[in-house]
């Protein structure tokens, strides 16, 4: 018995127990998954922006977080009632658009031997899967909805509420749970400073890439910009992929417009932003843990999708970082001789 508590009492083996454990609720609550990572984002994003505006202007801060909330659900209301029928039907006559494309047959002979490869490799049954996924998921939009409001809501209390939720929560540092406090504070440290900030830089980074993207689009002339737009913006929040996936449906639509020169166009649109993104945003956003490269980036990818389904492409990156971190990974490069 001595030998297993000294062997507990082990700082390395106590934290690996803890963590494994961790794991173990969240994997018994995965049902709700969903809504405990809306939750995070809300708190995280939201409270930087409320740390940003108290710094600057001199209000009290539950003031803020009210404004701030205000404003925010003020702002989807708005946006949802207004805008998401033309949204909706922009996403569906995009879908169309794409599918004519790949279905008609074309004058040129090149295009057409791709169309034809494309079916016989069956790609095109990954396509549609997708867009299975994406009308299943989409048309469940009450569950969604209310996952939203119910994370907007307690990550609401949450800010209001911080101050006093760390001074309470930190009297578990003097109780009989004070190993289990200090490891779980230990994690949830780590887990904002790496996962919540690099949440935070693909967010940044996906609102860049769309507007600039959609300014480029509409000085092009694209039909139903809203509808892209929003494509642009949710495809940006995966790492290097999205912007691979988001290329092929933007080179259909200029094709269908402008033939290869609006094709060329889009190469070059996407380049540009391409290179804004990885040398200007990633090195200001990112950390140098985050400068993965692409081999493990789409590796990365490819396993949290399967274990996590869509959510696994937009948090695959920040789990992978986090995990880094707690592993004192330090991603310091050698210099070249």
């Amino acid at each position: 018995m001595d030998v297993v508590n000294r062997i507990l009492n082990i700082k390395g083996i106590k934290r690996i127990i803890i963590f494994s454990l961790i794991i173990l609720v969240l994997y018994a609550v995965k049902s709700m998954i969903s809504f405990i990572l809306f939750t995070f984002i809300f708190s995280f994003l939201i409270n930087r922006l409320v740390t940003i505006v108290s710094d600057r202007v001199p209000l009290n801060r539950r003031i803020i977080v009210i404004i701030s909330y205000l404003g925010i659900v003020g702002l989807l209301v708005y946006g949802i009632s207004k805008y998401s029928p033309l949204i909706i039907s922009e996403i569906t006559e995009l879908i169309r658009q794409v599918t004519r494309f790949y279905t008609k047959p074309q004058d040129n002979v090149v295009l057409n031997f791709l169309v034809d490869y494309i079916e016989t490799n069956q790609i095109t049954s990954y396509l549609e899967q997708g867009f299975t996924f994406l009308v299943k998921y989409f048309t469940d939009i009450s569950t969604l909805a209310i996952q939203i409001l119910l994370a907007l809501v307690l990550s609401f209390f949450f800010l209001l509420e911080k101050p006093k939720l760390i001074e309470f929560t930190s009297q578990f540092k003097t109780s009989k749970l004070a190993a289990f406090y200090n490891e779980i504070a230990f994690f949830g440290q780590k887990f904002v400073l790496t996962f919540g900030k690099v949440i935070e830089a693909q967010f940044v980074i996906a609102l860049v890439n769309c507007i600039l993207t959609t300014l480029a689009l509409w000085i092009l002339g694209f039909p139903q910009l809203f509808g892209l737009a929003i494509m642009i913006f949710f495809l940006g929040l995966i790492p290097v992929a999205g912007v691979i996936i988001s290329f092929f449906p933007l080179c259909t639509i200029a094709y269908t417009i402008g033939g290869f020169a609006y094709v060329l166009y889009i190469v070059v649109v996407v380049l540009v932003i391409h290179a804004i993104e990885a040398y200007i945003l990633n090195p200001k956003l990112m950390s140098s843990k985050t400068d993965l490269p692409v081999f493990y980036t789409f590796i990365i990818l490819i396993f949290s999708e399967h274990f996590f389904g869509v959510w696994g492409l937009i948090i695959g990156i920040p789990i992978f970082v986090f995990l880094l971190d707690v592993l004192e990974v330090t991603g310091k490069r050698k210099s070249k001789v």
